[in-house]
């Protein structure tokens, strides 16, 4: 009994993963210290890169990413646009080096609210604004709500239609893994549930794995998530995304696991004027499993304005 005790004691041991310090983290992912930003009750990782902000020579681009992701994400796409745009980077809170909301409030309301009060501290008065699944709905509502503040919308497999966990007009019910994973987070357990948001596992590479794994281990990051997730409730969309005017351009993976090409259909249908590109043999994140072609593809539809 005393032994399989201790076994089990040193099994939890091993497998327990402590937060990484924010010095660690910032130390490793923070490109400058001007990038962490005061913004009312937030502290915000912000990159703000590209032509400088008095240009008049192209629109800025928001960019929002998706759950348990960070800026990152964005690295390759930002590097494309900021030789003739200025480009608009953030961690969510609770997401990437930005700490958790202080309000314990991860509602889209709240993120709309955030969005706002960035841009308006920026001096930005309309942006064309990129989101990744849970940031693509977060800048879909945006758009329908703003739509004076929104002048394009790329929307990356955009979350927002139920799906068999996620009804409307109910609580999500969090997976029990994402529970245990405020305590335990091997990094191979990580790696395997990466794997599923890509089509082709050779594109996800050691240093991307580092990266989720590093920053879901900031302080407070995993309970954010599990917070975020239990407060996400969905409503029918379809009379938001008929108020959006911004022309749009809905970006999907063929081989998307995670929000299947299938609702492209039902945002195409819902969003006035809107278009689909896709990507055969892509999943979840194109713009880290197939960053050049899927900017190719944005670079496009933006053109020169």
């Amino acid at each position: 009994m005393l032994s399989a005790l201790a076994a089990l004691t040193a099994l939890s041991l091993w497998l327990w993963t402590p937060d990484l310090s924010r010095e660690q983290l910032e130390e490793k992912y923070l490109a400058a210290p001007a990038d962490m930003m005061e913004l009312g009750p937030w502290r915000l990782h912000v990159r703000d890169s590209g032509v400088p902000a008095n240009s008049r020579l192209a629109t800025p681009v928001l960019m929002l990413h998706g759950f348990g992701a960070s800026l990152h994400s964005w690295e390759t796409w930002a590097q494309g646009l900021v030789p003739q745009r200025r480009v608009i980077r953030l961690d969510l809170p609770g997401s990437g080096l930005s700490p958790p909301d202080p309000a314990t409030d991860y509602r889209d309301a709240r993120a709309i609210d955030m969005i706002l009060a960035l841009m308006d501290h920026l001096g930005v008065e309309r942006v064309t604004v990129v989101g990744h699944s849970m940031g693509g709905r977060i800048a879909w509502t945006f758009a329908a709500q703003h739509p004076q503040r929104v002048h394009k919308l790329v929307l990356v497999a955009p979350d927002g239609y139920a799906s068999p966990r996620f009804g409307y007009g109910k609580q999500v019910e969090a997976p029990a893994m994402l529970g245990v994973m405020r305590h335990v987070l091997p990094r191979p357990l990580l790696h395997a549930n990466l794997e599923k948001a890509y089509a082709q596992a050779d594109a996800l590479n050691e240093s991307t794995v580092s990266r989720y794994h590093d920053l879901i281990r900031a302080p407070g990051a995993r309970q954010a998530m599990l917070d975020r997730l239990r407060q996400t409730v969905l409503i029918p969309p379809e009379s938001a995304l008929r108020q959006i005017r911004a022309p749009t351009l809905l970006l999907w993976g063929e081989s998307d696991a995670m929000i299947p090409l299938a609702n492209a259909h039902d945002f195409l249908q819902a969003i006035p004027g809107s278009r689909l590109a896709t990507l055969p043999a892509v999943g979840h994140l194109p713009q880290e499993e197939a960053p050049g072609a899927s900017l190719r593809l944005v670079l496009a539809f933006l053109g020169d304005d």
